[in-house]
């Protein structure tokens, strides 16, 4: 059985009466039923991937970019990139201002979806006066002098407004003598221009302006695309910023409150929290008790009940009640900012497999140029040097742009980014979530990972003609003064099945042996044996059965009794978390081994083994040997995942393949793991395995896909078929390589639908 968070009655003192309105100031209300907050939760601005190539281009071209998360397979990062967990900075409503928090991507899809359609207004021209167009749409458009300098005109300008910027992007590139995919786009669209205009002025023969101008426009195209695609891929970092209130209640004194920004909040303050208004800040609730919502950052959509002493966390949901909370962290302290710095890392991070992306994107590069020069002396020996022969090597060269290998990776990783921080996994380190996909077994830490970490009721045995919730409301009655650990589990278990307690009196404990006390002019007791040895009692029956089985499986039992008479008996122990059974016969049936690892006795961890079916126990294991086990493990061949909770753990989980810490809500930033769960629940492991091999299953399709395509079309555009009329123009080669990246960006997409 399983105990719940704590219940508390109301603490009518808790609500604070109002008072005369001062100046700037207004009063706390004394209802829960006041006005809400916005549920900042509810925005829908997400952060986008970045190009740190399309940085340079806006530097050149003058467009203002925020600055950005993660980088692109093959693309530079800024330096001075801003820190995201400054969600504080916030002054005003204005949630524009939220934006720095991830990267605005919007800039650079405007950017793109304005160059594209003027150029593509501006194409109409070129297209209606080019030879072969009128040749094979058999229409004749309107003529006057000089109309034959029409595409001339017309490809200059939209050379200059839509092509110059990938020239831009291309200059760094060849300064760090990397040439990727801005190289090969400027080369094709810079030797068609280059030849067409000479084209005008010298007897070349016709030039090929509507290839030219249709090419800039389906890379613009692709572009506009690639970012839309990027932009609505990676949201995390925004949508955790968005969970931040701008503003916040501050208490003055007594209950007279001001407005205050939150960056404006200091450790200590005292703050009010108004139904259903979002937490400014981590603390403590010091008055009013009410069910607040930590589902965006836990997972878990159950509201958790906060009272007097419990702790909160910025950028949760309060439910129906006020809440008076004094301050324990603000802006980067705060567990969310730990969060956002832990999905912005995990943005960053690259994997094995977007290395092996990047190196197929110079390969590439170094396969194009050298299938362009090929076809270049093939055809020139073959035939001569003319415009076809450089038409095709211009298609060669566009064909083999590693556009969507540039999207084929970062895509992927944005989405599993963001699939796994909606499910409560931050992922730190690409490299642990892809190694995931490997391992052969789990070892899961007991204490506050399998278990609560806390004692709890497990079950309750009555004798003939008592009921388990009258036996237990009069235990949990007798113990209500006591701040026994063992006690405090009986008052939990009964306040969880919202049972009614019976007025007591004449309350004595027995020092060493429990506690007694009157209730109707009968005189009850609770304790454990030493209990029964002092009222000289002996379980019997199915009093008797009920011990020795909880005895066997290392609970302790106190005894419910009359003077002559044992009424019940209730086992106490750690408590078993309901979803642990479900999560290790999940993992046996993906084929992963269980392991469990505790200080505990022998006894106690193979009583939870037992109960949870795990094969491989290491008992009475001290915190600095821990890792030794895992050792051991990876000695035999296995790879190795440690479930922990990051503390005394750590060693164990830096030295497994894959470190998994249990963040509870509040622990997230551990350095010690790759992978932090936000709720303590085991079957995020689950989701973890899932996660990772469906994102490894996407990013290898894609990468085929991306690359792959290239063995097909590279030989068509160099003219391999051309003897069975099968030739391929630059602006066809364009559209090839447009369709390639909407299809990877797609594939990605259908990630999303992984059951985790």
């Amino acid at each position: 059985m399983q105990t719940q968070n704590q219940h508390q009655s109301h603490d009518h003192s808790a609500h604070i009466q109002p008072e005369a309105d001062e100046h700037n100031a207004h009063t706390i209300p004394e209802q829960s039923g006041m006005d809400a907050a916005m549920d900042h939760s509810m925005h829908g601005m997400e952060s986008h991937g970045e190009h740190g190539t399309h940085d340079r281009m806006h530097r050149e071209t003058g467009t203002q970019v925020d600055s950005p998360v993660s980088g692109h397979a093959g693309h530079a990062m800024p330096a001075d990139h801003a820190t995201h967990g400054e969600h504080a900075q916030h002054a005003t409503k204005d949630h524009s201002a939220h934006a720095g928090h991830g990267t605005d991507h919007t800039g650079h899809e405007q950017m793109f979806r304005v160059r594209f359609w003027w150029s593509l207004l501006l194409s109409i021209p070129v297209l209606a006066y080019s030879e072969m167009i009128q040749m094979w749409l058999g229409f004749m458009p309107p003529m006057f002098p000089f109309s034959e300098w029409i595409p001339f005109v017309f490809s200059v300008v939209i050379f200059a407004y839509g092509g110059v910027p990938f020239l831009n992007m291309a200059i760094p590139e060849l300064k760090d003598r990397k040439p990727g995919m801005m190289t090969l786009i400027s080369l094709a669209i810079s030797v068609a221009f280059i030849y067409s205009v000479a084209a005008q002025f010298i007897a070349l023969g016709e030039g090929f302006f509507w290839e030219l101008v249709t090419l800039i426009d389906i890379m613009l195209l692709g572009h506009w695309l690639e970012m839309r695609s990027v932009r609505q891929a990676s949201g995390a970092l925004n949508e955790l910023a968005k969970l931040m209130p701008d503003t916040a209640e501050r208490i003055i004194k007594g209950s007279v409150t001001e407005t205050v920004s939150v960056s404006d909040l200091k450790q200590g303050d005292l703050i009010l929290i108004r139904p259903g208004t979002s937490i400014p800040a981590d603390g403590e609730v010091v008055g009013g008790f009410s069910d607040v919502s930590e589902a965006m950052l836990t997972g878990e959509s159950k509201p958790v009940h906060k009272h007097k002493g419990e702790k909160v966390i910025a950028g949760t949901i309060n439910g129906d009640g006020s809440l008076r909370v004094r301050v324990t962290a603000t802006g980067n302290e705060t567990a969310l900012a730990g969060i956002m710095r832990l999905v912005e890392q995990a943005q960053q991070s690259k994997s094995k497999t977007q290395v092996l992306a990047d190196k197929a994107a110079g390969w590439l590069f170094y396969i194009a140029l050298a299938s362009a020069l090929v076809t270049a002396i093939a055809w020139t020996i073959a035939d001569a040097f003319n415009i076809e022969v450089l038409t095709r090597v211009v298609t060669v060269l566009v064909i083999a742009c590693p556009h969507a290998l540039g999207l084929a990776i970062p895509l992927v990783v944005a989405i599993t980014t963001a699939m796994g921080a909606r499910n409560g996994i931050l992922v730190r380190n690409r490299l642990a979530l892809e190694a995931a996909r490997e391992i052969d077994v789990v070892i899961f830490d007991k204490t506050g990972t399998l278990t609560q970490g806390q004692f709890g009721v497990v079950e309750i045995a009555t004798a003939d003609g008592w009921d388990a919730d009258r036996a237990l409301s009069l235990a949990a009655a007798l113990e209500s003064d006591s701040e026994h650990l063992i006690a405090q589990a009986i008052r939990r278990f009964a306040r969880d099945r919202k049972l009614t307690l019976p007025s007591i009196s004449s309350f004595s404990a027995l020092k060493g042996r429990g506690v007694q006390a009157v209730v109707e002019d009968e005189t009850y007791y609770v304790g454990g044996p030493r209990l029964l040895e002092m009222l000289s009692l002996t379980p019997d029956g199915k009093i008797k059965t009920f011990t020795e089985s909880a005895n066997n499986n290392a609970q302790t039992v106190v005894y419910l009794t009359t003077k002559d008479k044992i009424i019940a008996a209730i086992s106490i122990a750690d408590v078993v978390r309901p979803e642990s059974k479900e999560a290790i016969a999940a993992l046996h049936k993906m084929g992963i081994e269980v392991a469990m690892l505790t200080g505990d006795s022998q006894a106690v961890a193979k009583a939870v083994a037992n109960q949870l079916g795990i094969e491989r126990v290491f008992a009475e294991v001290l915190p600095e040997h821990k890792d030794q086990k895992v050792v051991e493990l990876q000695k035999l061949g296995k790879r190795v995942a440690m479930v922990g909770d990051g503390v005394n753990d750590a060693p164990a989980l830096t030295r497994a393949d894959v470190g998994i810490a249990i963040g509870g809500g509040t622990d997230v930033a551990i350095e010690s793991a790759g992978i932090v769960l936000v709720h303590s629940n085991p079957l995020d492991v689950v989701k973890i395995f899932n996660l990772s091999r469906a994102s490894y299953q996407k990013m290898i399709q894609n990468l085929w896909w991306a690359a792959g395509y290239n063995i097909v079309a590279i030989p068509l555009a160099a003219g391999v078929l051309a003897n069975w009329g099968i030739l391929l123009s630059p602006a066809v080669g364009a559209v090839f390589m447009s369709i390639s990246t909407i299809v990877v960006a797609i594939n990605a997409q259908l990630l999303r639908r992984a059951a985790l």
